[in-house]
């Protein structure tokens, strides 16, 4: 059953050979996943089992890879038979630490560490928020809510005097830079909303004219 328990929030770390053979397991908060880690307890066999390996390979360059590998064969097998039992011994060891740091719901039966934990109330905060929190957030909630709503008013009021008809140059034609409706390309500085009418002569002008082909004055 403890096992069970902490089924979805650990991390196995164990080794089974080499050096560094021996267990250690990482169990986290299923609210913020901070992480706490078991002590880490040497495996005796399975760094046996790797000094018995060397010696294999050390004995197979003078005798011949035969017997090296026969001794190798047998080092892993004595390191792979008491592995389960210790891994189960050593995990129940470190899930009876564990439980010095987690909490358990009996709500959403989630694994929590002392920062998610409200220990007045036997729940974790993800089912019981903090209520200063919850208000600090709902607070701020309403204000951007209602500040949103003000600027929206503030946009609709504006848009009875935006010109909506006028056509923009959104890409320079010299350059290719976006121009986002402005007269002058930001990018080389090209003049792109040229007069409708000339003033000299009052003609309209064609759209992209560069002087007025009535009386020859320049657009711009």
């Amino acid at each position: 059953m403890n096992e069970i328990s902490f089924s979805r929030n650990h991390r196995d770390l164990s080794r089974s050979s080499g050096a560094d053979a021996g267990f250690q397991f990482e169990f986290h908060c299923t609210r913020c996943r901070d992480a706490w880690r078991s002590q880490f307890e040497p495996y005796g066999s399975g760094r046996a089992a790797d000094w018995l390996r060397r010696g294999a390979g050390m004995l197979g360059q003078v005798m011949g890879g035969g017997n090296g590998r026969h001794i190798s064969r047998a080092a892993d097998g004595f390191a792979d038979a008491g592995w389960g039992k210790a891994r189960d011994e050593a995990f129940q060891r470190a899930i009876d630490s564990a439980r010095q740091h987690f909490n358990r719901c009996p709500k959403c039966t989630g694994q929590l560490c002392g920062t998610c934990w409200n220990p007045g109330l036997g729940l974790c905060l993800r089912c019981v928020p903090d209520t200063v929190t919850e208000v600090s957030v709902a607070r701020h909630r309403g204000l951007n809510r209602e500040a949103s709503r003000r600027a929206s008013e503030v946009g609709e009021s504006r848009a009875a005097s935006y010109d909506v008809e006028t056509e923009h140059t959104l890409v320079c034609p010299r350059c290719s830079t976006e121009t986002r409706g402005g007269r002058f390309c930001h990018g080389c500085g090209y003049q792109l909303e040229l007069k409708s009418t000339c003033a000299g002569c009052s003609n309209d002008l064609p759209e992209g004219a560069a002087f007025c082909p009535g009386c020859g004055r320049p657009a711009g």
